[in-house]
């Protein structure tokens, strides 16, 4: 058995008022992928923050060992001459410089005064090469993808002698094949004796790469157990401090009549002149949780942020709202007759960051919160109390900013938001993606309870699990067409596959 690595002894953090660490362990073998779970605010962001020198010796009790020896960070830069190198979910490249320069950046080769560009690209080539990318060192990185960029990040913290790679959240933003290629390269990396911690909130990507798991819960070490002693429920049972019997809390209820009847729709993207929309058909009704499967690309979100009046481009086809014919050319439309939209990208389109909750809660339903066209600040704090009450919100005070919360809290924010306008649609894009799965559990269960309540529900997300375990009928698209239905009952990850793939 390889030795520690690694060694985080009796870590404590506080901020004011918040104990974010109590005494927490965390010990790392060499050469193993160690993945780090919890809860969004269990503590890892903080534990990692700690070791990668962003909060400096000082600021915290306990001790860190690398290698045997006792290492006290007062920076960034300590950390990463240790050997200790994090990537972060929101990636640090500088999309107008090359590859070679970001790979370099900060530690420049060097020939006297002047960069050694010949050296600088063969030593690109180089670190390319080992993870397995080909691509010419000159590329602006700007015209990768964001695999290929998160490949990039890998390679620089390998060309600074990394020891310690930390990945957080490595997946969210990829595509299946880019997962892919990521877990192969973390595979070889492995095996070349590189020690990876593995920080991510998709346990079937837990299960399948790590070979230790420690939980953290509330700030403190819960367990750190070896793979082949876990199973995702008992990770799960760990991090939330009780078993989820059913991760899904799907409830049968009364489905009523059709609150959504959209036919021969297409839409024509003015920049391509390419249909992204082809001639789709389908409706929804009340109390019902309408799940829409397929693959990245295949027209999902272009729909509907097209029905919603959010996405350019010229549309054809009909749409009736409880039986009346609409035409929704802008967001504030699609709201006059009832419509929310959550959008997959909560922090770009659903929420203002840096305005409080209270601001944020009640930004769509201004004429509530109104008095003779004039906010109302007291009516304002009571129904923003209001709703993130409903919601299960879990904040310091709701004068905070957005930007502090947790992703499942922020996700409860953008929820209160439209929720708060009473809509009869709620399109729901990706709902959960990047929250721990007590959040998921919470915000299921709001699902649930519109639903109960009569509100027509579209559910979008790229996770099968998800789809199947909520949803009361399942639509597929591939290529912009609607290509396969299924009731519950009926649906199989098989059948949707098939169906998303092309396949009969």
């Amino acid at each position: 058995m390889q030795p520690y690595i690694l060694e985080m002894k009796g870590i404590t953090k506080e901020f004011p008022g918040v104990r974010a660490l109590d005494n927490v362990t965390f010990s790392v073998r060499k050469g193993e992928i160690h993945a780090l779970c919890g809860e969004n605010g269990a503590g890892k962001s903080t534990l990692m923050k700690i070791l990668s020198g962003v909060y400096p010796y000082g600021s915290y009790d306990g001790k860190i060992y690398v290698e045997g020896k006792e290492v006290q960070f007062r920076n960034i830069k300590e950390s990463q001459e240790a050997g200790i190198a994090i990537i972060y979910q929101e990636l640090a490249v500088v999309e107008e410089m090359t590859v070679a320069e970001n790979l370099f950046l900060g530690h420049e080769l060097m020939r006297g005064r002047y960069i050694d560009w010949n050296r600088l690209y063969s030593e690109t080539q180089k670190w390319l090469q080992k993870i397995g990318l080909n691509i010419d060192p000159e590329t602006k990185v700007r015209d990768l993808t964001v695999g290929k960029q998160q490949l990039i990040e890998i390679a620089k913290a390998l060309a600074k002698n990394a020891k310690i790679i930390i990945l957080d959240e490595p997946t969210a933003a990829l595509t299946d094949s880019d997962v892919e290629v990521l877990k192969q390269i973390l595979r070889d990396l492995r095996a070349q004796g590189v020690t990876c911690i593995y920080i991510s909130h998709k346990l079937n990507e837990v299960m399948e790469l790590a070979n230790t798991v420690t939980v953290l819960r509330d700030g403190q070490t819960i367990s750190t157990d070896p793979i082949d002693q876990l199973t995702e429920e008992r990770i799960i049972a760990k991090m939330v401090g009780r078993e989820l019997n059913e991760l899904y809390p799907y409830e049968p209820r009364e489905i009523g009549t059709e609150v959504l009847k959209v036919e021969n729709y297409s839409v024509r993207d003015e920049r391509t002149g390419r249909n992204v929309i082809k001639d789709v058909s389908f409706s929804l009704r009340k109390g019902e949780i309408l799940g829409i499967s397929g693959l990245m690309g295949s027209g999902r979100t272009e729909l509907f942020t097209s029905l919603f009046g959010a996405y350019g481009g010229k549309k054809e086809g009909t749409v009736w709202v409880d039986g009346e014919q609409v035409h929704i050319h802008r967001p504030a439309e699609a709201i006059k007759y009832g419509m929310a939209y959550v959008s997959e990208d909560r922090k770009k389109y659903g929420l203002v960051l840096e305005m409080n909750i209270i601001k944020n809660a009640t930004l769509v339903a201004l004429k509530k919160v109104a008095r003779r066209n004039v906010i109302d600040h007291t009516l304002e704090v009571k129904k923003a109390e209001e709703i993130t009450r409903k919601m299960k919100l879990k904040a310091p005070t709701l004068e905070a900013k957005v930007s502090q919360l947790s992703g499942g809290n922020q996700q409860k924010v953008v929820l209160s938001k439209w929720l708060l306008n009473n809509p009869k649609i709620l399109i729901l894009d990706e709902p959960t993606r990047g929250i721990d799965v007590g959040a998921k559990y919470e915000i299921y269960k709001i699902i649930n309870d519109l639903a109960s309540q009569g509100v027509g529900i579209v559910l979008i997300s790229s996770e099968l699990p998800e789809v199947m375990g909520m949803s009361d009928r399942i639509l597929v698209m591939s290529e912009g067409r609607m290509v396969g239905e299924f009731q519950r009952h009926e649906a199989t990850q098989e059948k949707i596959m098939t169906c998303a793939t092309g396949g009969k």
